[in-house]
């Protein structure tokens, strides 16, 4: 329990960090007054005043927020910013302010895959049938398996490359399988018995192989991460697409409670792989971010091309209703989703 909290914390006050620290920068860039950076919600825990912006950390770490003079459009001509308040700023740069958080969740992953690359070198999986984890709870815990016993034969055939392993126990979920394998020079032999995994339709036994481990250059670290970074990204638009499809009909949908479960037990593995999972939801909150929904940074960037569009911005009770109605839609789907994560 303690590692999921200190995991989420980690997850959770990172992101927030660099996406509040993109609008926070930009803001200031375009000369706008920034009055507040926080980092969480609720009550103040540690705050302090540098100029004229308050910093701040907050008792609940799921999100974080930059008060800008003038932002908020009931308060527009009461801000006292004069001209560095928000509303009075040209559009292009309040779009810059709107888009540099989700700007930042992109950048961030980057720089992430490039330190685990550069001091953990390129780990590629290893094709002898050495195992490297076996996964509590699963099928291969239960037959007495452990991490580097080498698999010889499954149901008397031999096993020489990893592949063979998966190919055992194809379509043959519930099915009783003999193992032998190799554990400090001696020969054992267990019974395991695979089962589907209801997600990918897989049959597994809960194994995963050996990797093998290669250094790289400044240079190669650089392109890796860019390149990782870039597949992983066109992957979720892909996944993203398909919600609207019957392929994604099924698709889950996690919220903090989810995720938060997700950050402690992948920190089981090492604070490598942590990394792995914050530069993938670095992305995914970088993406969501941009949809055309109100309230969201993209449903934002959306009512200022309308601005730019007619030449003047919109009245404050259209203002009203939009934001009123992606509040609605934020919360009915923060309300699924932890309706999700409480069920599972």
């Amino acid at each position: 329990m303690l590692l999921t909290i200190v995991s989420a914390v980690f997850v959770f006050g990172l992101l927030v960090l660099v996406h509040e620290w993109g609008h926070f920068i930009t803001a200031k860039m375009t000369n706008m007054r920034v009055d507040e950076f926080a980092i969480g919600f609720g009550p103040k825990l540690l705050s302090w005043q540098k100029g004229e912006t308050l910093y701040a950390l907050r008792a609940i770490p799921l999100g974080g927020f930059n008060r800008i003079a003038g932002m908020d459009f009931d308060e527009d001509e009461e801000s006292d910013a004069g001209d560095r308040a928000y509303f009075k700023r040209p559009v292009w740069a309040r779009m810059i302010v709107i888009l540099a958080g989700s700007f930042m969740n992109f950048v961030l992953p980057v720089i992430l895959f490039f330190l685990i690359f550069f001091f953990s070198g390129i780990q590629t999986p290893n094709p002898e049938p050495i195992i490297g984890d076996v996964l509590a709870g699963r099928p291969a815990a239960s037959a007495g398996l452990r991490p580097g016993d080498r698999i010889l034969t499954i149901n008397g055939q031999e096993v020489n490359e990893w592949k063979n392993i998966s190919e055992s126990f194809q379509n043959s979920a519930g099915k009783p399988f003999e193992i032998t394998y190799l554990r400090d020079g001696e020969t054992l032999t267990g019974t395991v018995i695979p089962e589907e995994d209801p997600a990918t339709k897989r049959v597994l036994i809960g194994i995963q192989g050996t990797l093998i481990t290669q250094d790289v250059s400044l240079g190669e670290a650089a392109s890796l991460s860019i390149e990782k970074t870039s597949n992983i990204f066109k992957a979720m638009l892909d996944a993203l697409a398909m919600l609207v499809t019957k392929e994604g009909a099924s698709a889950e949908l996690s919220g903090p409670i989810g995720v938060a479960q997700m950050a402690g037990e992948v920190a089981q593995h090492g604070f490598i792989p942590l990394l792995n999972f914050a530069a993938f939801l670095s992305l995914n909150l970088g993406i969501v971010n941009l949809l055309p929904i109100p309230a969201l940074d993209g449903g934002h960037f959306v009512t200022l091309v309308i601005e730019a569009v007619r030449g003047k911005q919109m009245s404050k009770k259209a203002m009203y209703y939009i934001q009123a109605v992606g509040v609605v839609i934020l919360i009915s789907l923060m309300i699924f989703a932890t309706f999700n994560d409480v069920t599972r």
